[in-house]
C-alpha cells in the first residue's frame, strides 16, 4: 500500500485503532495532510498560507475573519491525526502534537497575548473535535486541562448561542467531551439545550430560522452529527431533534433550483449544492411561514422556471433587508438576482449587500427606511400553471404593498407595486451578471445574452413608464455571486410612480404587451391588472 512519506503495510497501519471522533466527515477538504506537513494550509479559497514549523498563533495574513476562526479551529491540525490512524505513522501523531501543545501554551484562556477571537464560541465548538481525536491516542494532562477549559466556556449560558447553528455546535462539541470523559452533567445539559435550540431553529414546516436557505445544509449535516454522537454516547435521541432534521429536507429542496444550486437569499452564495439526498416533494410551490415563497414548473426539470419571494420576520442572523424581494429563473439560466453574499468581513461593500438597494424590492419615495420590520403575505391565489401572491409592510413608515404573478408554460412574471397615503413607489431590478443592456426607449428594457433576451416593461394605471435609469457597476451594479467575488451586474431603476406594474418576459427582445379593461396581455397570456 504506497501512502504518503513511504511504503506502509497493512498490518502497521491496523496497529492504530481508528476512532470515532477521528473518522467523522468533519474535516475540511483543504489542507491535506500532506499540505500541513510541508507548513502550507489554504483556508476559505485563499491562498495558501506558509506555517514554517515555529507557527505564529498570531497571524491574519488575510485579514480575514473567516480565516482566523478557521485557523483557531485546528480543524487543519486533526488532518494529521486522521492520517495517523489511517496509516500508523507515528510522524503524524507527533507533529499533531507538537501543534497542539505549542497552541495551548500561546492560546490560555484569559491570557494577556491571546487575541479574543481564539475564545470566541465558533471556534471553541469547532477546535474541540480535532482535540478529542488528539485526546483518543495522546493522554497527557495539557491536553485534558484543555478540553476541560473548553467545556467550561462550552457550559457557560452567558455564552451560548440558543436557537442558531452556533449553539448547535456548542451542543456538539460540549456532548463530545461529556462522553468522552464521562461527564455525565455536561453531556445532559449538551441534550437539554440541543432540544431547545433545534426548535427554535427549525420550526415545525422544517424552514431554517436563520435567514439564508444554505445554512439549512450545513443544519441538517450537524443534526445528523448530534443524533450519531447521542446514539453513540448510549443516549435517548429527543424526538423534537428527529423530526426537524427531516423536515430540513423538503426546505432544502424547495430552496434548491433546477440548476441544483440553492436560491442565493441572505448570507448564501450562488455555488452552494446542497450534495444530499433531499427527495422529491410532492408540491411544486411551497409558502413558509418562516417567510419564503418558493415556486416551479416542475421537478427534476433543468428548463423549469423557479422562483422565490421574501417576507416574515424582520432581519437577524444571516438575513439581508429584502422583504418583499423577488428572484427568478427562466429557460434554464437565472434572471433577476440579489446582490448576494460577499464575506462576513465588515467593510461598507458587506453592509450595502445586506440593505435593500441591493435586492429586488420597491422603495417609498420620500420615506425613510426602518430597519428589522417583518412583513406579511396577506393573499394567496395558486395552482398548477399560475401563482399569484400579496405582500405588505410598513418598512418605510406607511403601507407598501407588492403582489407577484408567476405564469408557467409561457413564462412570465409580474409585479405590482403601491404604497398607501398618496405615495409614490420605486423598484429596483438587478438582473444576472451576464445579462447586459441591448436597449431601452418606453418603458422598455431589453437585456441580452448571445442569443437569449429578456426584457422588462413598466407600467402605471395601463400607461408605460418611461425614464428608467440602468446602473452596471457605479452604486448600484453589483452582485456577489461567490464568497469574496463582485462583478457588475445590470440594475434597472424605475422612476417614481403611484403605482408601478413590472413584467418580465425571458426569452424575448419583442414581447406584445396591451393593458386595458383592467386587463393585461403580455404575449397572448392575459391577467387582471392588480394580478388577483
Amino acid at each position: 500500500m504506497l501512502l504518503l512519506g513511504g511504503t506502509v503495510s497493512p498490518a502497521q497501519a491496523d496497529k492504530v485503532t481508528r476512532t470515532a471522533e477521528c473518522q467523522g466527515d468533519w474535516l475540511p477538504g483543504t489542507p491535506t495532510a500532506a499540505d500541513v506537513m510541508k507548513g502550507e494550509i489554504s483556508l476559505v479559497g485563499l491562498p495558501a498560507y506558509k506555517l514554517g514549523k515555529k507557527i505564529n498563533w498570531d497571524a491574519s495574513p488575510y485579514r480575514n475573519r473567516s480565516w482566523e476562526f478557521v485557523f483557531q479551529s485546528l480543524r487543519w491540525m486533526g488532518t494529521l491525526v486522521v492520517e495517523y490512524e489511517n496509516t500508523g505513522e507515528q510522524r503524524y501523531l507527533d507533529r499533531a502534537t507538537e501543534i497542539t501543545k505549542d497552541w495551548v501554551a500561546n492560546n490560555r484562556y484569559g491570557a494577556g497575548g491571546t487575541k479574543s477571537y481564539v475564545w470566541k464560541d465558533h471556534p471553541v465548538s469547532l477546535r474541540t473535535q480535532p482535540l478529542l481525536c488528539l485526546s483518543r491516542h495522546v493522554n497527557e494532562s495539557w491536553l485534558k486541562d484543555s478540553l476541560a477549559a473548553h467545556a467550561k466556556l462550552l457550559s457557560n449560558p452567558k455564552l451560548y448561542k440558543k436557537g442558531h447553528n452556533h449553539g448547535i455546535d456548542q451542543d456538539i462539541a460540549l456532548m463530545g467531551i461529556g462522553c468522552r470523559y464521562n461527564r455525565e452533567d455536561w453531556s445532559d445539559l449538551a441534550s437539554r439545550r440541543l432540544t431547545g435550540t433545534v426548535k427554535l431553529d427549525v420550526d415545525s414546516q422544517g424552514a431554517l430560522m436563520e435567514q439564508a436557505p444554505r445554512y439549512a445544509v450545513y443544519v441538517y449535516g450537524r443534526l445528523q452529527v448530534a443524533m450519531t454522537n447521542m446514539k453513540a454516547c448510549d443516549r435517548k435521541v429527543p424526538g423534537d431533534i428527529g423530526k426537524r432534521a427531516e423536515a430540513l429536507k423538503d426546505f432544502i429542496a424547495h430552496s434548491t433550483m433546477p440548476n441544483g444550486y440553492m436560491v442565493p437569499i441572505g448570507d448564501g452564495s450562488a455555488d452552494t449544492e446542497p450534495k444530499m439526498e433531499t427527495g422529491t416533494p410532492e408540491q411544486e410551490v411551497k409558502t413558509y411561514r418562516a417567510g419564503y415563497v418558493f415556486g416551479r414548473t416542475s421537478w427534476d426539470e433543468p428548463e423549469s422556471a423557479y422562483y422565490s419571494i421574501r417576507y416574515g420576520p424582520g432581519t437577524k442572523f444571516h438575513g439581508h433587508e429584502d422583504h418583499l424581494g423577488v428572484t427568478y429563473y427562466a429557460d434554464g439560466r437565472d434572471i433577476l438576482v440579489d446582490g448576494g453574499f460577499h464575506s462576513y468581513e465588515k467593510s461598507s461593500y458587506r453592509y450595502w449587500t445586506l440593505s435593500p438597494e441591493a435586492h429586488n424590492v420597491p422603495t417609498v419615495e420620500g420615506a425613510r427606511f426602518r430597519p428589522r420590520t417583518s412583513s406579511s403575505l396577506v393573499k394567496t391565489d395558486y395552482d398548477k400553471d399560475r401563482q399569484a401572491f400579496k405582500l405588505t409592510d410598513k418598512a418605510y413608515g406607511v403601507s407598501r404593498t407588492r403582489s407577484v404573478l408567476v405564469n408557467h408554460g409561457e413564462d412570465l412574471m409580474a409585479v405590482l407595486d403601491t404604497a398607501s397615503g398618496g405615495k409614490k413607489i420605486k423598484n429596483v431590478w438587478r438582473f444576472h451578471p451576464s445579462l447586459k443592456v441591448e436597449s431601452k426607449s418606453d418603458g422598455k428594457v431589453v437585456l441580452a445574452d448571445g442569443k437569449f433576451k429578456v426584457t422588462l416593461v413598466q407600467l402605471s394605471s395601463c400607461d408605460r413608464v418611461s425614464g428608467q435609469k440602468v446602473e452596471r457597476g457605479g452604486k448600484l451594479g453589483w452582485a456577489s455571486p461567490t464568497y469574496l467575488s463582485k462583478q457588475q451586474a445590470a440594475v434597472v431603476v424605475s422612476p417614481a410612480a403611484r403605482s408601478l406594474l413590472t413584467v418580465i418576459v425571458p426569452g424575448t427582445d419583442s414581447p406584445k404587451v396591451s393593458c386595458s379593461g383592467g386587463k393585461v396581455t403580455v404575449e397572448g397570456v392575459s391577467f387582471p391588472a392588480d394580478l388577483f
